[in-house]
C-alpha cells in the first residue's frame, strides 16, 4: 500500500481530508466538528484514535473548527507554520502539540514527504500542500503524491510546477460568477472579498488552471470547496464539460455536503 484518501467533506462550511500510508493515519484540515470528524472516518474504517497528525492549510473554522477537541481526546500532532498556529491559538480551549514548519518548507513524517507552498488568500500564511509516499523500488511501494490545493483567489506561476507531478489533485471550484452576482445573502463587500486576489477560484478560474499545465501526471482531479449558494454542479457541468471530454484525467466535483471514499491515490 502507497497511499490511500479520502476527502471527508469540501464546502464553505467544511473542509477536511484523510491520508493512510502503511505507516500513518493523518488529517489535512479538520474544519468539522470532532464528532462529525469521528463519524466521517469511522464511515471509512479509520478509528479517530489511529490518527497519527493534522496537517492545517489555513487558521479559518471551515478548516479548524475540529482541531481543539480532536486534540484533546486524541492527542494527535498538529503541524501549521507559524503564523496559522498564533492566529489559531487564541480560540482553542485545549493546546495542541503544535509541530512548525517554515512555508515553502519541505518535511517528514513517518513514511510521507510534505511539501508546503504559499497560497494568496485572506489569512495570515495560507498554504497548500503535496503529500508523497512510497518507495518506488517494487511494485508493491509505488511513489504516489496528492496535492491539496484550496482556498486560493488565484493560482501564481508557481503553483503549476508544484502540482503537475503528482497522481490526484484536489484544487478549489468555489463559485460561479453569475450566481454569486445574483446571490441576496451576501453583501457586495463580502462578493468583493470571495472574488478578489485573496479570495477563491472561480469555475473558470479553476479551469483555466488545469489548461495552464502541460502534460500534468494527473489520473484524477477533485473540485472541491463548492460554495453550496453560489455554485452547482450544473454551473460546473457547463464549465468543464469540454475539458472533461479533452482530458486524460478524470474530473469529479465534491458536492457541498458530500465526500469520497477511502481510494487509491
Amino acid at each position: 500500500m502507497s497511499m490511500q484518501f479520502s476527502i471527508l467533506g469540501s464546502s464553505s462550511s467544511g473542509n477536511s481530508g484523510l491520508l493512510v500510508t502503511e505507516n500513518c493515519r493523518v488529517l489535512v484540515d479538520a474544519g468539522f466538528s470532532c464528532k462529525r470528524l469521528c463519524g466521517m472516518m469511522e464511515e471509512r474504517g479509520i478509528r479517530p484514535e489511529e490518527i497519527d497528525a493534522i496537517f492545517v492549510t489555513h487558521e479559518h473554522s471551515d478548516h479548524t473548527a475540529g482541531i481543539s477537541t480532536f486534540a484533546k481526546k486524541f492527542n494527535p500532532v498538529v503541524y501549521a507554520n507559524l503564523m496559522t498556529a498564533r492566529a489559531i491559538e487564541p480560540k482553542l480551549k485545549h493546546k495542541p502539540d503544535w509541530r512548525i514548519f517554515n512555508t515553502g518548507s519541505t518535511f517528514q513524517f513517518r513514511d510521507l514527504t510534505i511539501e508546503s507552498f504559499s497560497l494568496p488568500h485572506d489569512a495570515h500564511d495560507p498554504v497548500g500542500f503535496k503529500f508523497t509516499s512510497g518507495r518506488g523500488d517494487d511494485l508493491f511501494s509505488p511513489i504516489k503524491r496528492l496535492a491539496w490545493l484550496i482556498d486560493l483567489g488565484f493560482a501564481p506561476r508557481h503553483i503549476g510546477e508544484r502540482i503537475r507531478d503528482v497522481d490526484t489533485l484536489v484544487v478549489e471550484s468555489n463559485y460561479c460568477p453569475q450566481l454569486l452576482e445574483r446571490d441576496e445573502r451576501r453583501p457586495w463587500s463580502l462578493k468583493q472579498r470571495i472574488s478578489g486576489s485573496h479570495g477563491h477560484l472561480s469555475n473558470g478560474a479553476a479551469r483555466d488552471l488545469l489548461e495552464s499545465i502541460g502534460e500534468p501526471s494527473w489520473s484524477q482531479v477533485f473540485l472541491a470547496h463548492l460554495s453550496r449558494d453560489c455554485n452547482s454542479p450544473e454551473a460546473i457541468q457547463n464549465e468543464f464539460s469540454d475539458l472533461r471530454e479533452r482530458a486524460r484525467y478524470r474530473i469529479d466535483t465534491i458536492v457541498a455536503g458530500e465526500g469520497t471514499d477511502l481510494q487509491q491515490v
